[in-house]
This record gives C-alpha cells, structure tokens and sequence, in this order.
C-alpha cells in the first residue's frame, strides 16, 4: 500500500506551511470577540488562569505532535497519518473520518461568522448566502494552489499584528476603575462554562499540521511551526486580558462584544484583523480537510479519489452545511472530534514511550505523564464544554471503528499496538512468575497435537470445549521428517493453520514444528511451550486403533507424566447424536486420583453453549470394600463440596460380570464419557493397549484423562 502523498513536490517551508495557518487559526473569533467576556466573568485571575489551563492542555499536544513527528517519516495526512500509523487504520479512520467532517463543518462555522460581522455594515446581510460565497471564494484560492492560499495568509497576519498593536495603544491611553482581579460574575457563567467558552481559541493546533503532505521537511517543519505556533498564541492571549482590563469596566466588557472598536487607538484597524482572522481560519480548515480525505483514500479507508475530487467533496460538504441552517448546533460535536483528535495524539506519544520499544527514538523525548495528562485534559475539557456533545462525538467515533474492524483493512507498517501489548504482556508474565501457584488457580492450558488440521478438526474442537477460553490452548502441527527438507513449509504452514481456526471460530494459537518422530517432538515441544506459570500443563493426543501407535501414545503420557504434564487421549466416534446433547458420563474409579479432572473437565465442557444443558453423571462401580450407600454418600459429599451439579450413580458389579460390560450397558446412549487412564506396567503397554481398545469399543466418544503434576486429586 503506497503512502498518501497529496502533492508531488512538497515546496513549503515551516513559516508558511505550519507556523502560519496554526497562528490564524488560533488568533480566531474568540480572541476579537470573546475575551472581554471572558474577563467580565471571570476577573483578571480567572482569565489569565483559563488562559494557563487551556495552552496547558494544547502544549502537551504540541509536545506530543513532535515526540511522534520526530520518529517517523511523516507523510501526507496530518493528525490521521500520525495515528493511523501508531496506532492502526482502524483507530487511524475512527478519528481520520471525524477529524475530516470537522475540517469541513469548521469552514462553514467562519463563513458564517463572518456573515455576523457584516452585520455591523449591513444589518440585513443575507447570512446564508454570504457564507455560501465565503465557501467558494476560499475554496477557489485554496484550490487554485496551495502555496498561494497559504501566502495570501501572510496580509492577513499583518492585519491581525496590526489590530494588536492598535489594542495595546489604545489600552495605554484610556483609565478606567481598579483592575478587577477576581470574579466579577457578569451572567451567571461558572468558571467551567467560560472555559469551555473560550477552548476553541486553542484548537488551531492541527491546522499546520494538516499540511504535512506539502511541506518540504515536514519532521522538522512540523515541531517548529506548531511549537512556535503554540507559544506566540500563549504570549498573546496573555497580553490581551490585561490590555483590556486595564482600559474598559466590567460592564463594558461584558455587554459589548466589539469592545476592542473602543478601545483601539485606531478602530478601523480592528476591521480587517477581525475579518482576516475569520477567513484565515476558514481558509486553513479548507486546506487540511481535503488532505485528510485524500490520506483516508490512500489508505482504502473511503473510496480511491484524486487530490482535486477530495477538495471538491469537501467544498460541497460545507457548502450542504450552510443549506441546514442550524449549523451551530452542531458546533459542541465539532470540537468534540478535534479534541478528541488531540487527546488520541497524546495518548499516541504516552504510550510509545512507556511501551520502550526500541523503534521509538524522536528526536524530542517527552515524558509520558506529559503525554498522558495532556490526553485526560482533553477528555475533561470535553466534557466541561458540553457533556452530551462529548458521548455522541465518542459514540460516532467508536461506530466507525467497528466498522473498520469488520473490513479486516491491513497495513504495510508496524504499529503501536504490538509494542504496548508486548510490554504489557512482558510486565504481566514477570509479577505472574513470582506469584504463589495453588490449586485454586489450576487452568487448563492445553497442547494439542495434530498431523493434518482438517482431519482432527473434531479433536481441536474437542480442546477448545476442554479448555473452555479458561486458559491457553495451542495447536501444534508436528512435521515428521528432517529439518532440512520441512523449514520452508514452517511459516506457511503456520499462516494456513491459524486461518483455519479462525475460520472454525476456534480460540488458539497455531505452531508448527519438525521432529524427528512422534515420541520425541512430543516430549520436546512439551518441554518448550509456554513460560512464567502459563506453560503448557495437559497434552491431548488423537485416538489411534493401531495397537503399536496406541503403545506410543502411552509412552508419550508415562514421560509427559515424569515432566508434570497431564494427558489426554481422545477417541472421537462419528457424530450419531442429534443436535440435542444431553448426558456426559463420568466414570470415577478412585485409585489413579483422575476423577477430580476428569469432573472438572467434564464440568467445562458442558459450559459451552453446543454442550448447554447436558446433564453430568458421576457413576462408579463400588469396590468390595465400601457398600454401595457408603459409595453413594462419598460422591454426593464431593459434588457438594466441588460445587459441579451433577447427579451420581453406584453400580454393583454382578458375579462373572466384567467392568467393560457395565461401563458400555450404562454408557452406550451417553453423548460424552469420561474415563481415567492409568500408567501400565513396564513392558506391559501393548496388553493395556489391547484392553483399552476393548474397554472404548463402540462407546459414544470417550476421552480418557491421566493426571500429573503437583495437584493431582486436589483440583477441586
């Protein structure tokens, strides 16, 4: 998958391509025309203090922007390619589609701010089609060259440094009362409601770095524009609140908006500051919305479309946004997806650096409580600007990332995710393998071994209902021959297999491996899977009816034994149950101390919803030593204690009458039985073989469990 790239020669500079659209963006609607309610609500203290807490917020993202910029070759996109490749396309599109909608929406929100300040020339301006026309003249420049719109940025800076310098000549001039340095309450607006007021003067942030596509060195250009952008704004949204404390009353302040025309040395200045600052936020948010898309296409998250498509979409998208009317209800989601856009850049950064992977070396290193707090600022602002706005906007960000999980969309990059799983997986594994085992923490992490994935699928299901996503369960394909001639099928063979269980909707992890022979991978694989308290504890074999394969099969689970691995043999009969699975016989026959597993596996099988409704058995043939009652009693006391519903049942055994003869009279309608498996005499294997294959005959399927390890016959 090829990289976005919006223009085919990036030509800006950091002046104009970042510094420039950030800073306008900045010095918007809410410096000319909110910052003297601001004061009237809140004082002097207040104010400067909002100011503090905001640029707080937007400098961690700042911080942030260039940790993450300064370790990566940036690419066209801005915010979402600096996401989407941290953190996935998934994520990357979750924010990405949003962040766009924005970037458009916002260019519609100034247009009709500027229709607003043509009132003060012409009262009955028609504000629909004034912000129609606005629309179309920025996007014409914006479309017409890039460079160029951006250049045509730098009057309309001069414009604003001139209405500033006519602000602090003015405030110099004038006296007023004492300056109110705490809250004058003006109309009952809390400290939070005027903070949430006055946050969007901050969130210019990403205008710069929107451009990134069109900048000729956008590592460098991008920490120094948007850095240099964030703190010039700081500067001047400090100066502002004194300049007009100190030259207007509170009641001035708070009851006209156009209070900077009062003061100002020169009021017509105040003019084209004003109005330029509103069409160079519009004109920036033009810029980076048709990037944004175009990087989406790039990636197959929308539809493949040029560079000149995305910016007539986003033209036609603002322009159908002045066609409702109601646009400014709309407003509080908007910012929502911006901040939203900052908090997932900080979160980006934070975790890149507690994830230590060694890929991770920006040139400019922040600190990950930095990062991270910057990222719980912008989730508390949300939320204090309007709570309802900040669930929907999350709410709308969270559907598209389900839905782009569902298009399974793959990436030619690696991503944050597997740094921060590893580390966190590492952490675990570490304070795991110093904790005390006991039996009550006993998991059933199964190693099952199969030759061919399609022919056993019914054993590797059987190992999933085992195992019951109670602990780690492991497929592992083992090649029979020399390494030599079977290494190249490793990795394919692996890739197909987890595929396959995918499909299957079975939970496991696939291996393959080569040996030499069956016995001897066994035991070796036993040996190497796994590691801090969750290696493997059960090996599960196939049913062989072949007497010498079976022979093999219980070598396998003497030595597994002698390594503290527990076994299970399964013989699987064809399916000539209905869909209705009712009954799970247990045979417990008390003297290779099995039945505990062998109920608790029985347990979790009947867990699973193929399974639900199963009824459990416990039956046993009583021994001549203990009466059937005496029998009966111990059982029922155990379930009680072990807490598995399950009913129980005693057999007498009959004069003549073998076990293998009661077992398949009172389990031949069973769907599942259970069976202990004990350790045969040395050099006995091939006669014990012979009497299991007799004892299974033609049961329903039969699984036969050998426990071992340090918990045998306390699992319960």
């Amino acid at each position: 998958m090829s990289e976005a790239k919006v223009v085919e020669t990036p030509k800006l500079g950091t002046f104009y391509g970042v510094f420039t659209p950030s800073i306008l963006t900045i010095l918007g609607v809410v410096l000319f025309l909110r910052t003297g309610w601001v004061v009237a609500n809140v004082g002097l203290l207040g104010a400067l203090s909002i100011v503090v807490v905001a640029h707080v917020v937007t400098f961690a993202t700042a911080l942030s922007v260039a940790a993450i910029a300064t370790n990566m070759q940036v690419g066209a996109g801005g915010a979402y390619y600096l996401i989407s490749r941290s953190l996935g396309l998934e994520i990357g599109g979750a924010i990405g589609i949003p962040l766009f909608l924005a970037q458009t929406f916002s260019v519609t929100l100034y247009a009709f701010g500027l229709a607003e300040c043509l009132k003060i020339f012409w009262p009955e301006v028609p504000q629909q089609g004034v912000a129609a026309a606005t629309i179309l003249v920025v996007s014409i420049l914006a479309g017409k060259s890039a460079n160029l719109a951006l250049k045509a940025q730098g009057p309309i800076m001069v414009a604003i440094g001139l209405a500033l310098i006519s602000l602090f000549w003015g405030a110099s001039e004038r006296t007023t009362e004492a300056l109110p340095l705490f809250a004058k309450v003006a109309d009952g607006s809390s400290y939070w409601q005027v903070l949430a007021v006055f946050f969007p003067a901050v969130t210019g942030l990403m205008a710069g770095v929107s451009m990134s596509g069109d900048l000729k060195d956008p590592t460098r250009s991008i920490v120094r524009g948007t850095l240099g952008a964030v703190l010039a704004g700081f500067v001047v949204y400090l100066a502002v609140p004194v300049a007009l404390v100190a030259a207007a009353s509170t009641q001035e302040l708070a009851s006209d908006d156009l209070i900077w025309f009062k003061i100002a040395a020169v009021p017509m200045l105040i003019y084209p500051g004003l109005i330029g600052a509103i069409l160079s936020s519009a004109l920036g948010s033009i810029l980076g919305a048709p990037r944004t898309l175009e990087a989406l296409s790039n990636d197959r998250i929308v539809p493949k479309i040029s560079a000149g498509t995305a910016h007539v979409i986003s033209t036609l998208v603002a322009l159908g946004a002045v066609a409702l009317g109601g646009i400014n209800s709309v407003a509080p989601i908007l910012t929502m997806f911006f901040l939203t856009t900052y908090g997932v850049v900080n979160m980006v950064a934070g975790l890149e650096q507690l994830s230590g992977s060694p890929s991770y070396r920006p040139t400019i290193r922040v600190h990950w409580l930095i990062s991270l707090a910057g990222a719980v600022g912008c989730l508390w602002i949300m939320w204090l600007i309007n709570p309802i706005a900040a669930v929907a906007a999350i709410v709308v960000e969270a559907g598209v990332y389900l839905m782009l999980r569902r298009r399974e969309l793959s990436a030619t990059w690696g991503d944050l995710r597997y740094g921060t799983l590893l580390s966190f997986t590492r952490a675990s594994l570490i304070r795991l393998r110093r904790l005390p085992v006991h039996p009550r923490n006993w998991r059933p992490h199964i190693l099952v071994f199969v030759d061919d994935l399609g022919g056993r699928i019914e054993l590797i299901r059987f190992a999933a209902w085992l195992n019951q996503d109670r602990g780690i369960l492991t497929v592992s394909r083992l090649l029979i021959g020399e390494l030599e001639n079977l290494a190249p099928q490793i990795a394919e063979s692996t890739r197909q297999a987890d595929l396959f269980l995918e499909e299957q909707g079975i939970i496991a992890f696939a291996e393959t491996e080569v040996a030499a022979d069956l016995g001897s991978g066994v035991l070796a694989i036993c040996q190497a899977n796994g590691m801090a308290g969750i290696s493997s504890n059960t090996v599960m074999l196939g049913w062989s009816h072949r007497i010498e394969r079976l022979c093999e099969l219980l070598t396998i689970s003497k030595q597994a034994a002698l390594l503290g691995k527990s076994t299970i043999l399964c013989r699987i009969a064809p399916r000539r149950w209905s869909s209705k699975l009712n009954r799970i016989d247990v045979w417990w026959g008390g003297l290779e101390r099995n039945g505990d597993m062998l109920m608790l596996f029985a347990h979790l099988v009947s867990l699973n919803t193929t399974w639900a409704g199963a009824k459990i058995y416990i039956m046993t043939i009583a021994s001549s030593a203990m009466t059937p009652e005496e029998t009966q009693l111990n059982l029922t006391a155990l379930l009680e204690r072990c807490r598995i519903p399950a009913e129980t049942r005693v057999f007498e055994r009959q004069e003549n009458e073998q076990v293998r003869q009661i077992i398949h009279r009172e389990s031949g309608q069973a769907d599942l039985v259970f069976m202990g498996l004990r350790e045969p005499p040395k050099n006995q294997e091939a006669e014990y073989a012979e009497r299991l294959v007799e004892l299974v005959g033609d049961l329903p399927t039969v699984i036969l469990v050998r426990a071992a390890g340090p918990f045998v016959g306390s699992l319960l």
